[in-house]
């Protein structure tokens, strides 16, 4: 774990673990929570809860779900269709891929720092228990339907570490995943102005990576103001009615703000 990677040995994990591997030549990196007993609980799309980008994306992202093969694993049930998440066994989850620890509580420098997004947040872990128990909650709950951009595998995990909700949006955070694929392309637009201070590709590429940088800063989960816990249980009744606002009558304990 560090500055450069958050690589880790399976006989390393915890359970409340929130755990993630790379993906399609390292664009995407898919999500879960490691429950204990070599099982990952974790969001996917293809299972008839998602809402399409309409794009290639749709085609790239194809890798979220477990592993398939001709000859069936004996460890993992057999999936069928239903609300979208899933366990797992730690083989399938990682689709021959490597294991990695998503970090939390970590300092503005070292989040900073990163390359890139969806691998640690500045928010606090809730403690083990309340982890496993939401991902097992909403393992046979249902999450919702998976969006790329508002509610994705990795937004699923950080819900089941933090119980965050973003007020204004209803939705569950903008995660690492989604600010690098916008963030990238967006922070060379709104840089523009400034890369025309300076001639020097080196100082235009800097100028750059300081936007994307500084929007993933704002971003952040753990940073944003507009936040409040809900818990598993009442997350599910929001989502069975329709409702992810935060203007209701339902009981919603304020985020702790100043960390």
């Amino acid at each position: 774990m560090g500055l450069l990677s958050n690589r880790i040995n399976k006989e390393r994990l915890k359970p409340r673990d929130h755990i993630y591997s790379w993906r399609t030549a390292y664009v995407y990196a898919h999500h879960g929570i490691y429950v204990g007993d070599d099982k990952v609980v974790h969001f996917t799309r293809g299972r008839g809860q998602e809402v399409g980008t309409g794009t290639v994306l749709d085609v790239l992202l194809v890798s979220s779900g477990p592993a398939r093969s001709l000859v069936p694993c004996t460890v993992c049930t057999q999936l069928e269709e239903g609300n979208g998440v899933v366990s797992s066994c730690l083989n399938c989850f990682l689709s021959g891929g490597i294991l990695y620890r998503f970090e939390y509580e970590v300092g503005p420098a070292l989040f900073l720092a990163k390359a890139r997004g969806g691998t640690c947040t500045l928010a606090v872990s809730d403690p083990d228990n309340i982890v496993v128990h939401r991902a097992t909650y909403l393992l046979t709950n249902g999450f919702g339907c998976y969006n790329l951009f508002t509610k994705n595998c990795e937004d699923f995990a950080i819900y089941c570490k933090t119980g965050l909700l973003v007020v204004e949006q209803g939705i569950l955070g903008q995660s690492g995943l989604a600010v690098s694929i916008v963030g990238g392309p967006l922070a060379a637009v709104l840089s523009m102005p400034l890369c025309l201070v300076t001639a020097n590709v080196y100082g235009m590429v800097a100028m750059g990576v300081g936007v994307y940088c500084a929007s993933r800063y704002a971003a952040d989960i753990g940073k944003r103001n507009d936040v409040v816990k809900v818990e598993a249980e009442d997350l599910v009744t929001r989502l069975a009615t329709g409702r992810l606002q935060v203007a209701e009558t339902m009981a919603i304990v304020p985020a702790v703000q100043g960390r």
